[in-house]
């Protein structure tokens, strides 16, 4: 069974959208740049020297600028083989939106499109991401 294993949230207003989330919920960012782009890592929980989360069960997310393949809040399932998983989902009557991406030590990374309209990722880990991943 494939498991959620992130989240991300869009915005037009990257640090408006950090100050709310902060004062609300009292979660923690942390922007990336260089080669990730302006991705914000979102941490919701404690976690290790590497980034893992120490809660079992709780997972951390990411924000990014709204952009036409990211309109709304976007959960991330881990797979198996990206690949395949992509063909399951043309056969299965949705639509891939965007190409697989390398994100570098996490693993491969791409955007599909439901039955439905909504928008859902999905992210092969590596074999070291599983390894640093697997008491969660």
């Amino acid at each position: 069974m494939n498991s959620v294993v992130h989240f991300e949230l869009t915005a037009d207003d990257t640090k408006r959208a950090q100050k709310f989330y902060g004062g609300v919920f009292g979660w923690d960012f942390t922007e990336m740049g260089g080669e990730y782009g302006n991705y914000i890592m979102i941490h919701t929980t404690e976690t290790d020297k590497e980034g893992m989360p120490q809660r079992k069960g709780a997972i951390n997310g990411g924000m990014m600028k709204k952009d036409p393949t990211a309109k709304h809040t976007i959960l991330t399932v881990a797979v198996d083989n990206i690949k395949d998983t992509l063909e399951k989902v043309k056969s299965s009557g949705g639509k891939v939106i965007s190409e697989v991406m390398p994100v570098p030590n996490v693993g491969l990374y791409a955007r599909i499109e439901d039955t439905e309209g909504n928008t859902v990722s999905l992210m092969e880990p590596t074999k070291e991401y599983k390894e640093k991943a697997k008491n969660l």
